[in-house]
C-alpha cells in the first residue's frame, strides 16, 4: 500500500494539487495538512485537484475532498476535480460529490 502523496504548483492564481497513492485514514490527515498550508499561503481563487494518480480512496478521502471544498468556498474560491481514475470517479458519483464539485477530464494522455 503506497501512502498518498501530494504535490502542488501555483501559477496565475490557480493552485494545482496532484495526489498519488492511496488515501485512507492514515494518509488523509497528512495530505490535508499539506493542502491546507498551501491554501492559506497562496489564497487561490481556483484550485484544481488532480486525482489520476490515486489508486484507492475510502471515506477518509471523501472527507478530505469535501473539507477542502468547504475551506476553498469559504475563501471565495472554486474547486475542480480533474482526471479521476474510473474507480475514483465511481466513488465520487456514488457519494454525490460530482453534484458539488465539477469533475473534468484534462484530455492529457497519461503515459
Amino acid at each position: 500500500m503506497e501512502q498518498a502523496k501530494v504535490s502542488s504548483e501555483f501559477c496565475g492564481g490557480v493552485l494545482y494539487f496532484r495526489l498519488t497513492g492511496e488515501i485512507d485514514h492514515h494518509s488523509a490527515p497528512i495530505v490535508r495538512e499539506q493542502m491546507d498550508r498551501d491554501l492559506y499561503f497562496f489564497r487561490p481563487k481556483r484550485v484544481i485537484l488532480a486525482l489520476d494518480g490515486i489508486d484507492f480512496m475510502d471515506s477518509s478521502g471523501l472527507g478530505l475532498i469535501l473539507g477542502r471544498y468547504t475551506k476553498i468556498r469559504d475563501m471565495q474560491g472554486v474547486l475542480e476535480i480533474e482526471d479521476p481514475t474510473p474507480q475514483i470517479e465511481k466513488i465520487l458519483k456514488l457519494a454525490g460529490v460530482n453534484r458539488l464539485i465539477p469533475v473534468k477530464k484534462s484530455n492529457v494522455v497519461q503515459g
